[in-house]
C-alpha cells in the first residue's frame, strides 16, 4: 500500500512517517505541507492512500478532497472534538485523530484495504462542508452586572481557578466564569489552549519563556502574567509548545 502523508506541521508529518514505515506492506510515496504540493505528488505517484490534514493554511484538506482521483482514497487527521468525530464514524470516511496512535493508524489502513469500491466522494465532500463550518472557537461569556459579555478566547492569554470561579483578563478588567478549568480545556485545547497546573491554562500562543526557578518553571505571558508548571503537566506543556526534551 502506498501512503502519502499532507500535513502543514512538520513534526506531526515526521511522527506519521515514522509510523508507517514500522508497517508491513506499506510505502510512504512522498510528503507534502500543502495541497498544490500533495496534488502535484498524487498525479506523480499515484498513491493509495492520503493521510490528509483537514486545516491548513491556504487550501483545506477539504478543497483538496474535492480534486483527488476517485480511486485515492483518504483518511483524515483531525483535531476536532467528540462530535465531529463521531459524525466522521457514521459515513464511509476514516479519521484519525490527533495525537495519531499507531494502533489507530494501522486500522485506518485495514480498513481502506478491506473497501471494495471507492469512497462516496459526495458524501466525503458534503460532510466535510459540515464540519469545516466550525472555523471560529466555541466563545466565551461572563456577567458583568446585568450584561452578559462575549469573548473571543484567543484574545485571552490565561485562565485560572479562582474562589471557586474561573477567573481571566480582558481589555485590563478582570472577570469571573463558571466554567471550570477542565471544562474550558476540553472546550479550548484544539484552539491552542493547554493546562499548565490544575488551576491553570493558558493560550499558548501567548506563552513568551519558560523560567526555571530553584526546583519549579514558570512561564512568561505575552502581557507580563507569569504562571506556574506544576511537574505533573511539564512534559505535557512542553509537547504542547513543540519544545519536548528541551
Amino acid at each position: 500500500m502506498n501512503v502519502l502523508v499532507v500535513d502543514d506541521e512538520p513534526v506531526a508529518r515526521r511522527r506519521l512517517v515514522r509510523m508507517l514505515k514500522t508497517m508491513d506492506g506499506v510505502t510512504v510515496v512522498g510528503e507534502a505541507a500543502d495541497g498544490d504540493s500533495a496534488l502535484a505528488q498524487v498525479f506523480e505517484s499515484d498513491p493509495d492512500v492520503l493521510l490528509l490534514d483537514i486545516r491548513m493554511p491556504g487550501e483545506t484538506g477539504l478543497e483538496l478532497a474535492s480534486r483527488l482521483p476517485e480511486n485515492a482514497h483518504v483518511i483524515f487527521v483531525t483535531a476536532y472534538e467528540e462530535y465531529a468525530v463521531q459524525a466522521f464514524d457514521a459515513s464511509a470516511v476514516d479519521y484519525l485523530l490527533k495525537p495519531v496512535e499507531v494502533g489507530r493508524l494501522a486500522a485506518a489502513l485495514e480498513k481502506v484495504r478491506r473497501l471494495q469500491v471507492p469512497q462516496d466522494r459526495k458524501s466525503l465532500e458534503e460532510l466535510l462542508r459540515q464540519v469545516a463550518r466550525r472555523d471560529e472557537p466555541p466563545r466565551v461569556t461572563a456577567r458583568s452586572g446585568e450584561t452578559l459579555r462575549v469573548f473571543d478566547p484567543r484574545e485571552i492569554v490565561r485562565f485560572h481557578a479562582e474562589g471557586g470561579y474561573t477567573a481571566f483578563r480582558h481589555g485590563g478588567r478582570n472577570y469571573l466564569l463558571n466554567d471550570t478549568i477542565a471544562a474550558l480545556e476540553g472546550m479550548l485545547r484544539e484552539w491552542g489552549f493547554a493546562r499548565t497546573h490544575r488551576s491553570e491554562l493558558v493560550n499558548l500562543n501567548s506563552v513568551r519563556a519558560l523560567h526555571r526557578e530553584d526546583d519549579s518553571v514558570v512561564v512568561e505571558l505575552s502581557d507580563g502574567q507569569r504562571v506556574p508548571v506544576s511537574r505533573r503537566y511539564l512534559l505535557a506543556f512542553k509537547k504542547a509548545l513543540g519544545i519536548a526534551g528541551k
